[in-house]
């Protein structure tokens, strides 16, 4: 018996798939279930239909990625933080704030959770190579490079006003 799949079922196939099964695990598990229709003419047609329009989606996702993926893998990112001398950073640089920084630098608005940071925080000061998944195969490389933010010290302040007293 053929049957068209609308949800991927183990073992078997993926949604949108015709496969022939016996009779009684259609009738009796898969189309109760709500796992599979009939492969009447009709339906075949519909999922022809369905898959064309996917395949077509996806030529656009497809072209938009790696548009988007050209354009990461020339940006670098610069995040300033607060860090002590030794390098070490005070708190740390997540996907999200690689995010909300690709968002204020380069106007490229990229869900947080498809930027995958080494070990998933960055704790030191230097230059790292971050992932970004934006489809399947296509996951270009984004520098960021962390520096300290420049704190204006009491010397600066004090040596200004003691210049306008003279």
């Amino acid at each position: 018996m053929e049957i068209i799949l609308k949800k991927e079922v183990e073992n078997l196939g993926y949604a949108h798939e015709i496969v022939k099964v016996k009779h009684g695990y259609a009738r009796n598990y898969l189309i109760p279930k709500g796992l599979a229709i009939l492969a009447t003419p009709s339906a075949k047609k519909e999922v022809a239909e369905i898959i064309r329009q996917k395949a077509h989606k996806q030529a656009k996702l497809i072209n938009d990625a790696e548009t988007l993926a050209k354009a990461l893998e020339s940006a670098t990112v610069r995040i300033a933080v607060k860090a002590n001398e030794e390098g070490k950073i005070f708190g740390s640089v997540t996907n999200a704030t690689v995010a909300e920084a690709l968002l204020e630098q380069y106007k490229y608005e990229v869900d947080r959770k498809i930027i995958l940071v080494p070990d998933n925080h960055i704790k030191n000061l230097g230059e790292y190579e971050v992932k970004v998944k934006l489809f399947k195969d296509i996951a270009p490389a984004l520098k960021v490079v962390i520096t300290a933010e420049v704190e204006k010290t009491e010397k600066n302040t004090d040596s200004a006003d003691n210049a306008d007293s003279f």
